[in-house]
């Protein structure tokens, strides 16, 4: 687990989790993927909500991309709260963009209509989670939240990024860390 202090990075690249206290519904039970993290604020998707009533074909259609038969139907994410409007792609290095956003060497983030173009004609990334808004914060927003209990962290693993069992993901990413889920606190507390 990655604490926050002043002598450590950011944590871009790490997967956050939702502490089973999680006071906010939005939130509860969730895993998000930090594209961004830094002494501006943090940006994430959140990888293990589906969005419901969207299939991909439907969203290809509502934004003019008349694509019959696509070679891919990938399942939309939910990623976050704040522009849910927008959507993001995150995907293996395999296929980049002028506007792509390398995070890691595992991981790229991809907001354009090429990219959804590229799924749907069957030539996009091999692994790839399509999420529509993000999870915000403002500057010191989000180490707050970690110090108070909200999240805990740990380094992504392109396997939980990526895998289709999204009922899973809050488990596999806190057995990640090690964790009893019956050991877990809700409150914050010091020595």
């Amino acid at each position: 687990m990655t604490i926050l202090t002043s002598d450590t990075p950011y944590l871009a690249g790490h997967l956050l989790v939702a502490m089973p206290g999680m006071t906010d519904p939005r939130f509860t039970k969730t895993v998000i993927y930090l594209c961004a993290h830094n002494e501006e604020g943090a940006m994430g998707l959140v990888i293990n909500q589906p969005m419901e009533d969207l299939t991909f074909p439907d969203l290809l259609e509502q934004l003019g991309m008349f694509i019959t038969d696509p070679a891919a139907n990938i399942e939309i994410q939910t990623g976050g709260p704040v522009e849910q409007g927008r959507g993001f792609v995150l995907h293996s290095p395999d296929y980049l963009h002028d506007t792509s956003m390398v995070v890691d060497e595992s991981v790229v983030m991809t907001g354009t209509l090429d990219i959804l173009r590229a799924i749907a004609e069957g030539h996009g990334p091999k692994r790839r989670l399509l999420a529509l808004g993000y999870a915000g914060w403002g500057p010191g927003q989000l180490d707050r939240e970690i110090l108070q209990n909200g999240w805990l962290s740990v380094p992504a693993d392109p396997d939980i990024v990526f895998d289709d069992d999204l009922e899973h993901k809050w488990l596999r990413a806190l057995a990640k860390l090690g964790i009893d889920l019956s050991l877990l606190s809700e409150e914050a507390g010091h020595a």
